[in-house]
């Protein structure tokens, strides 16, 4: 969890700097980035957003996907959200000593302002994407993110619902491999 929680804050062989555990959370990590990032239907998620948000589609895709992860959480885990989140920030909590400079910072404002179960809610969609959006090299149109929300909303949610069982089944086939 620790190494998945801040496998994008830790750049290339830097990995090498954490116990074999963190390791294997931030390839895991690096793992469903690459998967995600090539999966028919998130690429036709990303093209149904592309007219909004141009290149930061795929950016709205995944925050978009959270808030459906969210909203169906009954559906994927057996914790309520709320009690799930707090064993996540609770057990992030208990490693911030490993977590680098970025990485604690995200934890803070991630915790103060549970950005984990917000994403159960348009507000805090449109929160994150707007955080994001000041974020961004170039202009993304993020900070506009609800009324795509709206528009895409029922066939990105199809996608999602079609995505996420291949990507729990291709997650627990690499998480096999690495701890074997």
């Amino acid at each position: 969890m620790v190494g998945n929680f801040i496998a994008d804050t830790v750049k290339g062989k830097a990995l090498e700097d954490y116990d074999i555990a963190i390791q294997k959370g931030i390839v895991l990590h690096r793992f469903i980035d690459s998967y995600t990032d090539s999966h028919d239907i998130t690429l036709q998620s990303r093209e149904r957003l592309y007219n909004y948000f141009g290149k930061y589609a795929g950016v709205v895709q995944d925050v978009f996907y959270d808030h459906f992860l969210a909203l169906n959480w009954s559906s994927y885990h057996q914790d309520e959200l709320k009690a799930y989140t707090r064993f996540i920030y609770d057990t992030l909590g208990d490693y911030q000593s490993v977590f680098n400079e970025r990485a604690s910072r995200t934890f803070h404002y991630m915790q103060l302002q549970d950005w984990l179960g917000n994403y159960a809610n348009k507000e805090g969609v449109d929160r994150a994407l707007t955080g994001l959006s000041r974020r961004a090299s170039f202009p993304s149109n993020m900070e506009e993110s609800l009324p795509a929300l709206a528009e895409q909303g029922s066939a990105i949610s199809a996608d999602f619902e079609a995505f996420f069982p291949d990507l729990i089944f291709a997650t627990e086939e690499r998480l096999k491999e690495l701890l074997s």
